[in-house]
């Protein structure tokens, strides 16, 4: 059953059922607008990655119908911690699943690091679901990878930050505990969400795709490397902007509008 989000906003929230699992999920704007699906990082949250940094609003007030959920294993969604339950393939078909249950045929797919990495896999396995393309925080490490993750997984697992000695282990450790995250369900969805997309599978992608990769951005990889492989994309380099700060840019939200003919 679907609820109305308090204090006169016009965002409605709802639950729908995929591969055994339970998502929230949430829906704003008009029916009939175009929409863009927005698919959340890694350990982060449709609220954390989207609504807080204001993507939500600034979307529909552009006039799209903004669809977001939480992943599994993250936000108020089911949370299994069996490392088979995250591979891409499986967070495809929650991202479809959303669609049909809201009888939206096709979407603009934006999605974030590990969101961007799944929205790649669905416009492959999908394509006919996804119009657009929108890569945030994810560049050549699409293709690549983005360095061992597997530090991190042992961080989510420690019995607490001050047992973490590793950098990037500490930064997703201490996030998954502000955010009061299942670590062990992260942990597994670290383990298997990461493959990788051949340079070939890259080439197949024909929707226009935006690149939004910040400039201090350690993690995504250069955007420049994979734009080269794609047949229709541009770049939009975050200026001084890191994977958590690029999030929330004024500048990435005034490109994306363009992208989308705003």
């Amino acid at each position: 059953m679907n609820q109305r989000i308090p204090e006169g906003s016009s965002m409605t929230r709802g639950h729908f059922e995929n591969d055994g699992l339970r998502f929230a999920f949430l829906d704003e704007g008009e029916r009939g607008a175009p929409a863009v699906l927005l698919v959340h990082g890694f350990a982060s949250s449709m609220r954390v990655n989207w609504i807080e940094p204001g993507w939500v609003t600034t979307l529909a007030e552009a006039g799209f119908r903004v669809l977001a959920f939480d992943h599994r294993g993250h936000g108020e969604s089911d949370k299994p911690r069996e490392s088979s339950a995250y591979t891409p393939r499986k967070m495809v078909s929650d991202c479809v699943a959303l669609l049909d249950r809201l009888e939206v045929p096709a979407a603009t797919f934006f999605g974030y690091s590990m969101g961007a990495r799944v929205s790649a896999f669905a416009a492959l396995q999908a394509p006919a679901r996804v119009e657009r393309l929108i890569l945030g925080g994810l560049g050549i490490g699409l293709v690549t990878g983005v360095g061992d993750w597997d530090p991190i997984a042992a961080a989510l697992r420690a019995p607490s930050l001050d047992d973490v000695t590793d950098p990037r282990g500490r930064m997703f450790r201490a996030f998954a505990d502000r955010t009061k995250s299942d670590r062990l369900a992260l942990a597994a969805c670290i383990e298997t969400s990461r493959d990788e997309v051949t340079r070939e599978d890259v080439g197949r992608i024909a929707q226009p795709v935006l690149i939004g990769v910040g400039t201090a951005d350690e993690i995504a990889g250069a955007p420049e490397p994979l734009a080269a492989l794609l047949p229709n994309a541009e770049v939009f380099a975050i200026e001084g902007r890191d994977h958590m700060l690029s999030v929330g840019d004024r500048r990435f939200k005034r490109r994306v509008l363009d992208f989308l003919g705003a």
